[in-house]
C-alpha cells in the first residue's frame, strides 16, 4: 500500500501505464457488472415468469384432483352399488344387469368429468367382478385391489402409486376392520399429467418432473433416467432444507439450468422444472461472449500500446538515462543518433553536444590542476632535498680525519652517492614502493654509522608492487631520529615493518623515544586532518601526509599513535596503484 502511494517515485513509463489502466480497468469492470446484473435481473424474471407458471399448472392440477377426491364419496354410497355388493347372486339376472348399467353410467360420467382420468373402476368382491366405465370384466385384479386398500397411503395423502399407475381409490365401509363390500378407484392418466408437466416450460426448452420423495413415484415430461436421478436429489435438499418453492442453479450433462421448484402438499410431491441457462441467458450469454472478446483485444491493445510505449518511449529514455549515469561516472561517451527530428533526437543530440563541451572543459582545467600538482610535487620535494646534506659531510669529514674507520668512511661514501643520486633523479614523480623501502634502507645505514650503537634499528619490509611518491618512507625514518632518538640519555630502538591495510598497504614507523606526549599525538593528528590549503607551508610529516593525499585521496596518508615501544608509531597507507597502471 505504502509503495502504491508512492507512484512518484516510479519511472514515467510505469506511470503511463497506470494512467492507462486506471482508464481501462474500471471501464471494463463497469461493464462486466453491467452484464453480470442484467444476466441477474433476466435469471430473476424468468425464474418468477417459470415458478408463477408451475403454480398455475400445479394449481390446475391440485383443483383436478381435489375435485376428483371430493366426487368420490358419492359413488361409494351409490345405491345401486351398494345392492349389488350386498346381493349380487340373490338379484334376478334383470336387476343385476340393470344395477351394472347403472354404474357404468356412474362411472362412465366421472371418467368424463376430468380430463386426467383414464379408467374408473368399481370392485365388487361377492361377485367377484370389476365393473368398469367401459365394460364389465370377469375377475378381480387382486394385486391392483389390494393395492387401493386405505393401508397402502397415508391419510393425507390420496393418491396411491402402483406399477407406475397412478390411483385415487376409496372402499366401502372406510373404518371397518372387516373386508370391504366393494372399492372405488380412479386411475389417472399419466399422459395427460405428461402433458401438463410439459407445458411449464416449453417454450423455453425446458423439462418438468414431479418427485414423490416417500412413496418414490414420479411423472416426467419425457423420460430421462439420469435427469429424473438429478432431480430427485434436488428435490431432498430442498426438503432437508425446509424449502417449499423457489428457484436455483442446476447442473445436469455438463449444463447449468434455471430450476424452479414448488412443493404440492396434496400431492406430496415436489415439482421441478428446468430451463437450460443458455435458452433463458442467450443474449446476455452472447454479450458475455463478446464482453471476453473485448477483454481479449483489450489485453491485445494493452501489450500494444507496452510495446509501442517500449519502442518509441522507454528505450531511447534509458539509453539517455544510462548516458547520464555514465557521465556520473566520468565516461563522456556520446549516444548513438539513430532518430528523426523527434524530441529524443533533439535530446540525444543537445546530450552530445554537452558531453563534447563538458570534455573540453574537464581536459583543460584536468590539465590545469594537473600541472599545478605536479608543481607543488616539485616544492614539497625540494624542500627536502637540502636538509639532509650538511649532517652527512660533517660526518664523513669526522670518519675521514680518523685512521680506524677509513672503510667506514669509503662505505658511508657509497651511502651518500646513493642517496644523493636517488634525491637528484628527478625523471618520476612516482616511484615504485620497493625502491622507495631501499633508499630508506640506505638511509638507516647511514644512521647507523652516524649513531653506532646507541640506537638498534630493524627494517622489516616487504613491499608489494605498487606505486608511491618520492620521498614518503625517509622523511617519517629522519623524523623519528631527529626529534626521538637523536638526543635520548638512553639505549634507543627504531622498528620499521609492512603491514596489510584494509584498503591498501601500510608502513609502520615506531621508536622508543619518551619526549612525545599523548596531547602532541592528538595535536599532530588534528593539524594533519586539517591541512590541505595548497600554498601552506609544509615541512616533515605534514608534508608526507599532504602528498600521499594528493596521489590517492582524502582516505589515505599518515596517522599517528602511542607505539608498543613506548615512543610515536607513525602510519603510512598506500593505495593499491601498481607499476603498470602508472606506466598505462
Amino acid at each position: 500500500m505504502t509503495r502504491f502511494f508512492r507512484l512518484r517515485d516510479y519511472s514515467i513509463v510505469q506511470k503511463i501505464m497506470a494512467a492507462f489502466l486506471a482508464v481501462l480497468l474500471p471501464l471494463m469492470a463497469i461493464t462486466w457488472l453491467i452484464n453480470e446484473k442484467g444476466s441477474d435481473s433476466i435469471r430473476t424474471e424468468i425464474s418468477q415468469s417459470v415458478l408463477n407458471s408451475t403454480r398455475y399448472y400445479l394449481d390446475a392440477l391440485d383443483q383436478e384432483a381435489d375435485r376428483i377426491v371430493r366426487y368420490l364419496p358419492k359413488y361409494v354410497t351409490d345405491d345401486d352399488l351398494l345392492e349389488l355388493s350386498a346381493a349380487g347372486n340373490d338379484l334376478s339376472y334383470y336387476e343385476r344387469a340393470q344395477s351394472i348399467l347403472n354404474i357404468q353410467k356412474r362411472l362412465a360420467l366421472m371418467k368424463d368429468s376430468s380430463p386426467f382420468i383414464e379408467k374408473a373402476k368399481a370392485y365388487i368382491p361377492l361377485l367377484d367382478r370389476t365393473v368398469t366405465s367401459v365394460g364389465y370384466e370377469t375377475s378381480i385384479d387382486r394385486e391392483e385391489y389390494l393395492a387401493i386398500q386405505p393401508n397402502r397411503r397415508r391419510y393425507e395423502e390420496p393418491f396411491i402409486s402402483w406399477h407406475g399407475r397412478l390411483f385415487i381409490g376409496m372402499q366401502y365401509p372406510a373404518n371397518s376392520q372387516r373386508p370391504p363390500l366393494f372399492a372405488v378407484s380412479a386411475e389417472l392418466s399419466t399422459v395427460k399429467l405428461r402433458q401438463s408437466l410439459a407445458q411449464i416450460g416449453a417454450s423455453l426448452g425446458g423439462k418438468s418432473a414431479m418427485v414423490n420423495l416417500d412413496r418414490e413415484w414420479h411423472i416426467q415430461s419425457d423420460d430421462d433416467p439420469a435427469y429424473l436421478e438429478t432431480v430427485a436429489a434436488f428435490a431432498r435438499e430442498r426438503q432437508a432444507a425446509g424449502q417449499k418453492e423457489g428457484y436455483a442453479t442446476l447442473r445436469y450433462g455438463g449444463q447449468r439450468y434455471l430450476a424452479v421448484y414448488k412443493y404440492s402438499p396434496l400431492w406430496n410431491a415436489y415439482t421441478v422444472s428446468s430451463v437450460p441457462e443458455a435458452n433463458v441467458l442467450g443474449p446476455i450469454q452472447k454479450y458475455r461472449v463478446w464482453f471476453w472478446w473485448a477483454c481479449a483485444l483489450a489485453v491485445a491493445v494493452v501489450l500494444f500500446f507496452s510495446y509501442s510505449l517500449f519502442r518509441l518511449i522507454y528505450r531511447p529514455l534509458m539509453r539517455l538515462v544510462h548516458s547520464f549515469r555514465r557521465v556520473q561516472q566520468n565516461r563522456f561517451d556520446p549516444i548513438p543518433i539513430d532518430r528523426g527530428r523527434d524530441e529524443f533526437g533533439y535530446l540525444y543530440e543537445a546530450f552530445n553536444d554537452t558531453v563534447h563541451s563538458l570534455k573540453t572543459l574537464i581536459r583543460d582545467n584536468y590539465e590545469q590542476q594537473i600541472r599545478s600538482q605536479r608543481s607543488e610535487l616539485k616544492r614539497l620535494q625540494s624542500q627536502i632535498n637540502p636538509h639532509f646534506l650538511y649532517n652527512c659531510f660533517f660526518v664523513l669529514l669526522r670518519l675521514i680525519k680518523s685512521d680506524r674507520h677509513k672503510e667506514t668512511a669509503y662505505r658511508f661514501c657509497l651511502y651518500i652517492g646513493e642517496y644523493f643520486h636517488f634525491i637528484t633523479r628527478n625523471d618520476a614523480d612516482d616511484i615504485p614502493l620497493e625502491t622507495e623501502v631501499e633508499h630508506s634502507r640506505t638511509y638507516v645505514e647511514m644512521q647507523k654509522i652516524c649513531y653506532g650503537e646507541r640506537i638498534e634499528a630493524s627494517f622489516d619490509v616487504e613491499a608489494p608492487d605498487i606505486v608511491v611518491p618520492r620521498l614518503v618512507l625517509q622523511p617519517i625514518i629522519e623524523n623519528a631520529y631527529k626529534h626521538a632518538l637523536g638526543n635520548m640519555p638512553g639505549k634507543g630502538a627504531l622498528r620499521v615493518r609492512g603491514e596489510r591495510h584494509e584498503g591498501g598497504w601500510a608502513c609502520c614507523v615506531e621508536d622508543n623515544g619518551d619526549a612525545i606526549t599523548d596531547e602532541a599525538i592528538e595535536q599532530m593528528n588534528r593539524k594533519l586532518r586539517v591541512t590541505g590549503q595548497p600554498l601552506e607551508e609544509t615541512t616533515g610529516l605534514v608534508n608526507v601526509h599532504r602528498r600521499l593525499q594528493l596521489r590517492y585521496g582524502p582516505g589515505f596518508g599518515i596517522s599517528m599513535m602511542r607505539s608498543e615501544l613506548g615512543g610515536l608509531k607513525v602510519r603510512i597507507l598506500f593505495g593499491h596503484s601498481t607499476a603498470n597502471e602508472q606506466t598505462a
